[in-house]
C-alpha cells in the first residue's frame, strides 16, 4: 500500500509539472509574435527602403520656365504681375519645382496692348530670336520641365524659341509640359509646336488658362492647375 501511495504521489507531481511547462510554453508565444511585429514596423523591408530612397531622389526634379508680361492686358487693364507668371508660381507651389523666368535682355516690349501686339507680330514675321537675361539652371538636374507663355498670334512668343534652340541638347530626353495663358485661343497648338522645336523630348499634356481668370479668379485657376497636375501624376 505504501508503494502504491508513493506511485500516486509521483504521478500527481509529474502531471502538475507537465501542466505547468505546457502553460508556460503557450504564454510565451504571443509575446514573441508581438516583438516580431514591432521589429517589422520599426525597420522597413529592403523593398520599402528602396522605394523611399527612390521617392526622395525624385524630389526637386522639376523646373518651371515661363515668359510673362505686365502692363496693359486685353479685357483686364494694367496688371502688375503677368498672367503666365501667376500660373507658373502655382505650378511650382504644387510640385515643389524650381522656377526660371525668361526676361528679355533688351526689354523693348511696349506696355500698351495694341503696341505690344504689333511688336509681337513683327517678331513673328521676322522669325526673330530675342535674347533673354540670366543663366538657365542646369537642365541636367531635371526630368520634367514645365514651359509656359502667353499665346501671341497663335504661337509661342519668339523668345521661347530662343530658349528651345539655345538648350536643344539639354532638353533632349526630358518631359516637356506646355501651358498657356490666353483670351480665347486656348493652348493654340503649343504642344505640337513644342514637339517640332524639341523633337527628342517627350511632350506632356498641356494646360490653357484664361488670362483674365489669372487676375480675377485665382482660386478657380489654382483648382484647375491642381487637377491638371493630378492627371500628370503629381
Amino acid at each position: 500500500m505504501k508503494r502504491i501511495g508513493k506511485k500516486l504521489v509521483c504521478l500527481t507531481l509529474a502531471f502538475c509539472l507537465l501542466f505547468c511547462m505546457t502553460a508556460c510554453g503557450q504564454g510565451s508565444e504571443p509575446e514573441q509574435t508581438a516583438q516580431e511585429h514591432i521589429s517589422n514596423e520599426a525597420a522597413p523591408s529592403a523593398d520599402n527602403k528602396a522605394e523611399q530612397e527612390d521617392n526622395s531622389a525624385g524630389e526637386g526634379r522639376s523646373l518651371v520656365v515661363c515668359f510673362s508680361r505686365t502692363g496693359e492686358q486685353y479685357t483686364v487693364g494694367v496688371i502688375d504681375k503677368g498672367n503666365t507668371a501667376i500660373v507658373a508660381e502655382m505650378i511650382a507651389d504644387e510640385t515643389g519645382a524650381d522656377l526660371f523666368e525668361l526676361v528679355p535682355a533688351d526689354d523693348h516690349y511696349p506696355m500698351t496692348y495694341a503696341e505690344l501686339t504689333d511688336t509681337a507680330k513683327r517678331e513673328q514675321n521676322e522669325d526673330a530670336r530675342p535674347e533673354y537675361a540670366g543663366e538657365v539652371p542646369d537642365l541636367s538636374a531635371y526630368d520634367t520641365i514645365f514651359i509656359g507663355a502667353p499665346v501671341w498670334w497663335g504661337d509661342w512668343p519668339m523668345i521661347c524659341y530662343t530658349f528651345f534652340e539655345n538648350n536643344a541638347d539639354a532638353l533632349a530626353g526630358k518631359t516637356l509640359v506646355p501651358f498657356s495663358t490666353h483670351e480665347g485661343s486656348r493652348l493654340s497648338g503649343f504642344d505640337k509646336k513644342l514637339a517640332v522645336a524639341c523633337p527628342d523630348a517627350e511632350i506632356g499634356k498641356g494646360l490653357a488658362v484664361r488670362g483674365k481668370n489669372c487676375q480675377n479668379r485665382q482660386d478657380s485657376v489654382r483648382e484647375d492647375v491642381a487637377e491638371w497636375l493630378g492627371e500628370l501624376g503629381y
